[in-house]
């Protein structure tokens, strides 16, 4: 024990001396961040970054199909370069498709496109390879455009819109013309003017008001330059930067907001600046280190699920995260101690000048925070029961959440992707764009015969709607096939399609012969990646879960508050979950964040907020029951305990999850699906966390659950390491007041942070 409270006082010394150094190097640790942001910048504009949206794919089918085209040398361009696939679609009104007018057009476009750099290959549906390409019905053609990775798909839809008039409809779409729209469209700058709202209305300090807000920027700024230039080192999709300044200035905000809630308190109970700097950082400063590692930890454990991209942007992610910490605990204490008694308002200043206690007195009406404390410790059941309901409710949807890719047929309507799917399908079938490749290895006479009778036999399965065999090249052991759905990408028709083969139709092709085929293409790919993902999701679940629970035993000395804690941890990500699944996937008002109908949810998306939920739900849960904890410590009532937890972090920590909403929501108005996807998803589990778990439900169980949430067993005791998230003791607060019902707990001083070693 002795050396337990060694330990601990030695980082509580720790905590201390950096508050010192903030507020005696103040001017040097402000230059020191312009200096670094200024070094950042200069060298992220000179080397610029590398982004890249390469995905390692796991290992599946549609890995080993690609594998055997690139050893082909299928896919690629003379150079090596991987390739894509598009087509540049037109109808006609008013004249046939075959028109010698219309064909004339159509021909002088498409040799102007296959002069463009970087276009590989153009087939013409006015030509014998591309006849199919062609219904005259419905007066429609579509010709298939190959790129590489140079190419200019901007002019390219420019030189095809040239043939574009009042008879004639042209929208180029497919794999390779596919744009996704600007996930930034400064509706951010929208949710942090909203941000300021909150905080001056919780503060009524212009001063107090701005700083979470310069501390989350500069943490954020930092970070996305270091990601930037990191981007060249490791691989990173250039959807990291906007995850990571979504995530970081939801929590830098929110971290920051917390130590300047407890300076202020500090200041008006009569501390001095550099004092109430050091109460800060020992109190609300500790716990934001704590949590900001928690979320940390949270982020990187998504390697658990192995795919590159989805990696790479847990590392910016975590990057992002350890610099708003950073800048909490450094920059912020510096401002703090420039700004002074600026950080309250002219009201709290003039009546702290004229030495007049702050304290409200009993007969004042209690705060918004403590009668709903005691309301609902009148009626946990209720109360509890009530809360559980809504949970099921919202999390409900995630039952019947499916996971993949939405196609064109979900686009915005009037936008090119749907444009395009609006001509394409009529003409030739909702699953054009779907096209699954088999690629077979042939090594005798057999097993090439063998493939060519499942080709032919293809076009009685189920949902196929065509089959395409690729002529074999001499010498080459390898057969290739496209099989096109009658069903979009995103249906589950199409997926079922997908196992179908795999599972039946192709095995009973292969068997007593050497063949082996492997269905590929965007299509299966997505599939792949959903199933592998989905797949390791519950194990990535359980390991935060069992994690939670540990930090939280380590911390709080107790069994069931943290067993609580973590159940109600998953309980949040799945409200996220299921309210995704009833916007994005059953449409239930997706068109309003501009990203069209309803369609699967992006495989990346549930392990993304399974991640950044669980951290942010345990910074929530951290910082309400270490209040408790504290309490607890002093009187040993777990009723009172309960009421000045809520009593004194309900009001901060609404305004933190208002603001989490404000900006969590402001990135979802970007038109872009994963983002919005994540940003509503989170923005409504925040909310829910914070005024339904955190705010009701913990207090109504904790009630019922009576003096057992605190037990802790000595075996437990002897072997569980010490986590101290409060501080030493400060000032001694005299919380009487809570003995009587309706009374208020003075808001104005700091509560203590007690050393439990």
């Amino acid at each position: 024990m002795l050396k337990g409270s060694a330990s601990c006082s030695e980082r509580c010394l720790a905590v201390s001396s950096l508050a010192r150094l903030c507020f005696r190097r103040r001017f040097v640790v402000l230059g020191g961040w312009i200096l670094l942001l200024v070094t950042l910048a200069v060298a992220a504009l000179s080397v610029g970054p590398a982004f890249t949206n390469a995905t390692t794919l796991p290992n599946s089918e549609s890995a080993t199909a690609y594998t055997l085209l690139a050893k082909a040398g299928i896919g690629q361009s003379a150079s090596g370069a991987s390739t894509q696939s598009g087509e540049i679609v037109w109808h006609t009104t008013g004249a046939a498709i075959s028109d010698a007018t219309v064909r004339k057009d159509a021909t002088k476009m498409l040799a102007a496109v296959a002069a463009l750099p970087g276009v590989q290959a153009v087939v013409s549906p006015y030509t014998p390879t591309g006849a199919r390409q062609i219904n005259a019905s419905v007066n429609t053609a579509f010709a298939s455009v190959v790129v590489d990775p140079t190419a200019d798909i901007t002019q390219i839809r420019a030189t095809a819109d040239t043939m574009a008039g009042t008879s004639v409809q042209v929208a180029a779409g497919g794999q390779a013309f596919t744009i996704l729209p600007s996930p930034s469209q400064g509706m951010e700058g929208v949710g942090l003017l909203a941000a300021l709202v909150v905080l001056m209305l919780l503060f009524r300090s212009p001063w107090a008001a701005a700083l979470p807000i310069i501390t989350g920027i500069t943490g954020v700024g930092t970070s996305l330059l270091v990601v930037m230039l990191a981007s060249r080192v490791v691989t990173l999709a250039d959807t990291s930067i906007t995850m990571g300044a979504l995530i970081g200035l939801g929590v830098g905000i929110d971290y920051a907001l917390f130590i300047v809630n407890r300076h202020r308190k500090a200041l008006l109970a009569g501390s001095s600046i550099p004092d109430a700097i050091r109460i800060a950082l020992n109190t609300s400063g500790r716990a934001v280190i704590f949590a900001g590692v928690t979320v940390i930890i949270a982020l990187l454990g998504m390697f658990v699920v192995n795919l590159g991209a989805l990696t790479g942007m847990s590392q910016a992610a975590a990057v992002t995260v350890l610099f708003t910490v950073a800048a909490a605990i450094t920059l912020l204490p510096a401002l703090l101690a420039i700004l002074g008694h600026r950080v309250l308002s002219r009201r709290q200043r003039r009546t702290l000048l004229a030495g007049v206690d702050q304290g409200p007195t009993n007969g004042h009406r209690a705060s918004l925070p403590t009668r709903w404390a005691l309301l609902v410790q009148r009626a946990p059941r209720r109360f509890g029961a009530l809360a559980m309901l809504l949970l099921v409710l919202i999390a409900s949807p995630v039952a019947s959440m499916r996971v993949g890719a939405a196609d064109a047929s979900s686009d915005p309507a009037g936008s090119a992707g749907r444009t395009y799917y609006d001509l394409m399908s009529p003409a030739f079938g909702q699953g054009v764009d779907a096209p699954l490749v088999l690629v077979a290895r042939t090594p005798d006479a057999a097993s090439t015969r063998a493939f060519a009778t499942l080709a032919g036999d293809l076009s009685s399965v189920k949902n196929v709607a065509a089959v395409v065999p690729v002529p074999a090249r001499a010498g080459r052991a390898m057969g290739i096939a496209t099989v096109i759905p009658a069903t979009s990408a995103q249906t589950a028709a199409t997926q079922d399609l997908v196992n179908s083969l795999r599972d039946t139709v192709i095995p009973a092709a292969e068997a007593g012969t050497g063949l082996q085929v492997y269905v590929g293409g965007p299509t299966a790919t997505s599939i792949d990646l959903s199933q592998a993902l989905m797949n390791k999701l519950p194990l990535y679940l359980a390991l935060i879960a069992v994690l939670g629970f540990l930090l939280l035993a380590m911390a709080f000395r107790s069994l069931l508050v943290p067993l609580v804690g973590a159940l109600s941890n998953v309980a949040t990500i799945f409200v996220g979950l299921g309210a995704i699944t009833a916007i994005f996937q059953y449409g239930w008002g997706s068109s309003l964040f501009g990203v069209g109908s309803g369609a699967p949810v992006f495989y990346f998306v549930p392990v993304i907020i399974v991640g950044v939920m669980f951290g942010l739900s345990m910074d929530y849960q951290v910082f309400l029951v270490s209040r408790m904890h504290e309490e607890w410590t002093h009187t040993g009532d777990n009723d009172r305990a309960i009421r000045v937890g809520v009593s004194e972090t309900g009001q901060v920590i609404a305004a933190a999850a208002t603001i989490m909403l404000c900006v969590f929501a402001s990135f979802s108005f970007g038109g872009e699906r994963i983002v919005a996807a994540i940003g509503i998803g989170m923005a409504i589990a925040i909310l829910v966390d914070a005024f339904v778990i955190r705010m009701t439900l913990m207090p109504a169980l904790m009630k019922l659950i009576g003096d057992r949430n605190w037990y802790y067993p000595r075996w437990a005791e002897r072997i569980t390491p010490r986590l101290s998230v409060e501080g030493p003791a400060e000032l001694e607060v005299d919380n009487d007041e809570l003995d009587v019902e309706g009374a208020q707990v003075p808001a104005t001083v700091p509560t203590t942070m007690v050393s439990h070693h």
